[in-house]
């Protein structure tokens, strides 16, 4: 089937190119100009990544983001005009996958959605075996992503999820920043470490009761990240 992409940036010259890019490589896009469409647009249809630009009228793309993570976990790329590292971090921070920076090459672009969605559908192929981890309050389902603390479903993001599961999968096990960077973004993926460190940070304040002492994801100072089980 079809790949689905909504595509939401104020500067039509801009979503016209990256639509007849997209559209050459068999893909489905829809278009948004503002926040608020964008929004309704996201709401009524089901797609498999979303290209979101950060400047808007009447909603800003991290306010979309948000918003969007209220009810689904869509892949979400940000595209920014600015460098400014914050504008990355704050679009991390409102739960976007990945950011591109413009003037971006189309070529990139096309490479980083096919990444994300490559990885998503990995792990919606996954089979039945070995599909859930219960642990203490913490329960994952793998096939539906799925994400519960004491019976109450947590909204994660798609990458808060997938790091997540690496991590319960291997409990114990380090993981440096840099490795799960290359794990769960991909080895072609241009971002730093800070990256990790800020899903790690939101990831701790959606699942632990208290982020600053964490039952679950514990830090090994110099080493990197490790998920401990409860004991029984």
């Amino acid at each position: 089937m079809a790949k689905k992409v909504l595509v939401v940036d104020d500067e039509k010259l801009i979503v016209k190119g990256i639509r007849f890019s997209l559209e050459q490589e068999g893909m489905e896009v829809d278009a948004a100009y503002d926040g608020e469409e964008a929004l309704s647009m996201a709401k009524s249809k089901d797609y498999d990544i979303i290209l979101l630009d950060v400047m808007l009228p009447k909603q800003n793309g991290f306010e979309v983001c948000q918003q969007i993570r209220e009810f689904s976990d869509v892949p979400v790329l940000m595209l920014t005009a600015k460098g400014d590292d914050m504008d990355k971090i704050l679009g991390l921070e409102y739960g976007a996958d990945d950011y591109i920076t413009k003037p971006f090459n189309i070529l990139e672009v096309k490479a980083r959605m096919k990444a994300i969605m490559r990885r998503a559908s990995r792990k919606d192929e996954a089979g039945p075996a070995d599909n859930l981890i219960e642990d203490g309050e913490l329960r994952l389902e793998k096939d539906g992503r799925r994400c519960y603390i004491d019976g109450q479903e947590m909204n994660l993001t798609a990458k808060e999820y997938e790091l997540l599961e690496l991590l319960a999968s291997n409990p114990n096990k380090i993981y440096s920043r840099e490795q799960l960077l290359k794990l769960v973004w991909g080895a072609d993926y241009p971002g730093d470490v800070r990256t990790v460190d800020v899903h790690i940070r939101r990831l701790r304040e959606k699942i632990e009761k208290n982020p600053s002492e964490p039952k679950y994801i514990h830090t090994k100072w110099g080493a990197g990240y490790y998920y401990r089980r409860k004991q029984a």
